[in-house]
């Protein structure tokens, strides 16, 4: 109980310096329960929304990964509606008809297509539809011409019933007037829908009334869903091999496995930027824990004078630590409640309208949270406390504040620096790797020691940067200038552990600027060297172009050719007498001037005569290929063929790197129309001297697909420096979470160092220093130690990128890209930081009292 009061007693009374420490925790256990909060949160909602739309048994047609892209759903003959109710225990069948691959425009040409990626989907209305909206305007869709769209992609785009939308569909565009609008019960996926009657669903979608691209049968009473399917595959016999026959409970996993795999990444993202918030955490808590006690030293010693046992002094500083975490940890529960809500409204920004009232908080979440916090910050102050331990009677004579620390000792800075030393030996050799499988593990070892090594050997290395940094930085100052350096030379051990939370943040957007430079560097060179068109046209929703752009495209004037590119799959018998699965890129023979790819052996512009094919270095090496070879290729969906083989590519690209090239003519003679795939993309050249006009006319032949979009190189490379960027952005965002804990620290570290120097400075302040002076002096300290984590940081983060970039150039990114503006510029924004971390506490050593001060024990 004693021991309870008198941690009870300092912790209450350090109150001030522990509310930082408690912010550290805060932001880590909000990031961790925020992320369980929102994940739970979207699982059980997806779980409910796919619990009340499947059907008890469902039969579709089996799930085909090799299956051609050809704009139309894979289909079950209608017919086998009939035999499917004639099943025993079958109360009712409903027939689905649904498209994913379709673009809605309104009469304004603009496409009412999510850009969270969320697809457009078509279906007819029926009574599974029921189960999960509700049409609150308007009603049912009757004939070829009316249709219901969702009440959330209506209100984005303010659409209401009476207005005309066009459908750009496989099998033709057509338009149809909005007749009702459909609300959601649970949650809108983030999808765009729009609701037919079956047989237009049937024609306009799927291409004919005489097929569904699936059925959802009820059970009768009495009757169990796996009762039901094992009827259904035994009345479909041998059959039933080409049919996907699931339960609702099946149906439901494999819906939840095509939502789960993104839901996972962003879980498993977000817990990793919590994780490195967690890490810098830590040495918040480890500078406070080791300045209280160093404050805290006369106290100590005079308890152990008077009979305190090292087991209670122990006991004393980890029930502090253990109140700190407490607190943190509950406070940071709630922030992560509060995190996980502004996470749903950001969906629902983004077109996925997540329900409040969903909100999951399982009994295991604050549990999760509450060890963390706690069980991280008794770790963090397990070494200061041991360090309490250690001090003896005779301290009570000492004043309280003596430095603890003093150099790094001789053990540790060899530690560190093998440590280093390794870490830099495997980023060396992770350089050096010939497979980017095997070069990844190394390049995370590498940047595992150097991380670790670093942060041993800062103490060692702050002797040398920070009287560097302030040969630069603070001389100019004068005395002040000087001062501010011996302050942050007094213990490099707390310098190194201060500006180690700000290198582990700034490490990190280093290393990612430099991956991201280099991958849009390298893109740019590539599509300098390789790519002979003039423009690219892609749909912006990744879909394939439908016929009626691809005629579109092909037609505008002041253009010398197109070249059609499209995807097959197909299966490869090689020499060896192995079976692969292959994509093969299906192109016009002019796509051979419009991206020029390397050969090693043969002519590219072979592989596009009749039955020639184009294997890749790699392909090729692996099973013994050669020009002249003559392999089968069997296109899914398609007769076999034999093609000759009459080129070899490089692999030292990273366009169509890999790729087999034949001609799209060679696929459409052994492929049937309904199985050839739609073009991917196009590549088109303008004639002689006609750039601008073959500009306008492509971009004028699109004008009625407003998801179509005609780019020429500049535009190309401005998007994929803009989708980099954002990439970016949102790590940056995540990271600055564990950049603002290490500023946290910062702030800390010189709040606690100005009360351990009271006495002190209130001695500077007798013999003449002023308070502007004082506060110079704090607030250079404070930028020297931020730009010393800086410059470790840095170059750390931008010895990790150089060899993560020396992996990628293994997949054809070959160009390494150090961004210096934005190097310099992370750098001069750690000066800012320091300066602002500095604020209060050269405000608080500014105002104090000199009399007061001297007179301080």
């Amino acid at each position: 109980m004693t021991v309870l009061k008198t941690s009870m007693r300092n912790f209450l009374a350090h109150k001030g310096r522990m509310a930082l420490s408690a912010v550290a925790v805060l932001l880590s256990v909000a990031f961790v329960c925020g992320t369980l909060v929102f994940t739970d949160t979207m699982n059980a909602t997806f779980d409910k929304l796919f619990a009340n739309t499947a059907s008890d048994v469902s039969v579709g047609p089996e799930k085909d990964d090799d299956a051609q892209v050809t704009g139309k759903p894979e289909t079950l003959p209608a017919a086998l509606r009939e035999k499917l109710a004639k099943v025993d225990g079958v109360a009712g069948v409903e027939p689905h008809a649904t498209s994913k691959q379709l673009t809605v425009v309104n009469d304004k040409n603009k496409s009412l297509s999510p850009t969270s990626g969320a697809p457009t989907v078509g279906t007819n209305w029926g009574d599974s539809q029921k189960k999960s909206v509700e049409i609150t305007s308007g009603h049912e869709p009757h004939g070829p011409a009316e249709a219901v769209l969702d009440a959330d992609t209506a209100g984005k785009h303010g659409v209401k019933t009476g207005d005309k939308l066009r459908v750009i569909a496989a099998p033709g565009d057509f338009t149809v007037s909005v007749v009702g609008i459909a609300t959601f019960k649970t949650t809108n996926p983030g999808a765009a829908l729009l609701y037919f009657d079956t047989p237009t669903a049937q024609a306009k979608l799927l291409g004919s009334t005489g097929e569904f691209s699936g059925y959802g049968l009820t059970a009768a009473s009495g009757v169990s869903d796996e009762q039901l399917k094992q009827r259904v595959s035994e009345a479909l016999g041998s059959s039933a091999r080409d049919y996907a026959v699931r339960t609702a409970a099946e149906t439901k996993e494999e819906n939840k496995k095509d939502i789960g795999s993104l839901l996972d990444v962003m879980k498993y993202a977000l817990l990793g930027f919590a994780g490195i918030a967690v890490l810098v955490g830590v040495f918040l808590i480890v500078n406070t824990f080791s300045m209280l006690v160093a404050q805290r030293t006369r106290e100590i010693g005079l308890m152990r004078a008077i009979g305190s046992g090292r087991a209670q002094i122990l006991k004393s500083v980890l029930t502090e630590a253990l109140l700190l975490g407490v607190v943190g940890s509950v406070l940071g529960i709630g922030g992560g409640i509060g995190l996980a809500v502004g996470l749903m409204k950001v969906m629902g920004s983004m077109g996925m309208k997540l329900d409040m009232g969903e909100l999951t908080i399982k009994a295991t979440t604050p549990v999760v949270g509450l060890a963390i916090g706690v069980l991280v910050t008794l770790l963090a102050s397990l070494v200061p406390a041991f360090k309490a331990t250690r001090i003896s009677p005779m301290s009570a004579l000492r004043d309280a504040g003596t430095p603890a620390d003093g150099k790094a000792g001789k053990v540790r800075a060899s530690i560190g620096l093998v440590l280093t030393a390794l870490g830099g030996l495997a980023l060396a050799a992770a350089a050096k790797a010939d497979d980017a499988a095997a070069g990844s593990g190394v390049l995370a070892i590498g940047v595992l020691l150097s991380l670790i090594g670093f942060i041993v050997v800062g103490p060692l290395l702050a002797g040398f940067v920070v009287r560097a940094i302030s040969v630069v930085v603070l001389r100019v100052f004068g005395p002040v200038g000087r001062l501010a350096e011996r302050n942050a030379l007094r213990n490099p051990r707390r310098t190194g552990a201060t500006a180690s939370a700000l290198m582990i943040g700034l490490a990190l957007v280093a290393a990612l600027s430099v991956v991201g430079s280099s991958m849009v560097a390298s893109a740019t060179d590539q599509l300098d060297k390789s790519v002979g068109a003039d423009f690219i046209v892609q749909s912006e929703n990744q879909q394939p172009l439908s016929p009626a752009v691809v005629k579109a495209v092909t037609s505008a004037g002041h253009v010398e050719h197109v070249s059609e590119y499209a995807v097959v799959s197909a299966k490869i018998t090689t020499p060896d007498g192995r079976t692969v699965t292959q994509r093969l890129s299906a192109a016009s023979p002019t796509y051979a001037d419009d991206v020029r790819a390397e050969t090693v052996k043969g002519n590219l512009k072979d592989a596009y005569g009749k039955d020639a094919m184009s294997v890749p270095e790699g392909f090729a090496k692996d099973h013994g290929i050669k020009p002249g070879d003559r392999l089968k290729v069997a296109m899914t969906g398609g007769r076999p063929a034999e093609l000759t083989v009459k080129a070899v590519t490089s692999d030292d690209t990273s366009i169509d790197q890999g790729a087999v090239y034949t001609n799209i003519a060679t696929a459409r003679t052994y492929l049937p129309a309904d199985k050839m795939p739609l073009d991917f993309m196009l590549l088109a050249k303008a004639a002689d001297g006609r750039t601008k006009e073959a500009a306008a006319a492509l971009k004028a032949s699109v004008e009625q697909y407003p998801q179509v979009k005609v780019r020429d190189q500049s535009d190309y490379k401005k998007l994929i420096q803009d989708q980099v960027g954002q990439l970016l952005n949102i790590i940056y965002g995540l990271l600055a979470l564990a950049i603002i804990v290490a500023i946290l620290g910062v702030v800390n570290t010189l709040a606690l160092s100005v009360v351990e120097r009271t006495r002190e400075i209130g001695l500077m302040r007798a013999i003449g220093l002023s308070r502007r002076q004082m506060r110079r002096m704090i607030r250079l300290e404070s930028v020297v130690i931020a730009l010393f984590g800086a410059l470790l940081g840095l170059g750390l983060g931008m010895a990790w990128g150089t060899t993560a970039q020396k992996l990628l150039a293994l997949q054809g990114l070959g160009v390494l890209d150090i961004p210096w503006p934005t190097i310099t510029a992370v750098f001069l924004g750690s000066a800012v930081v320091g300066l602002l971390a500095a604020l209060v506490p050269a405000f608080r050593a500014g105002r104090m009292n000199v009399l007061n001060a001297i007179a301080t024990d």
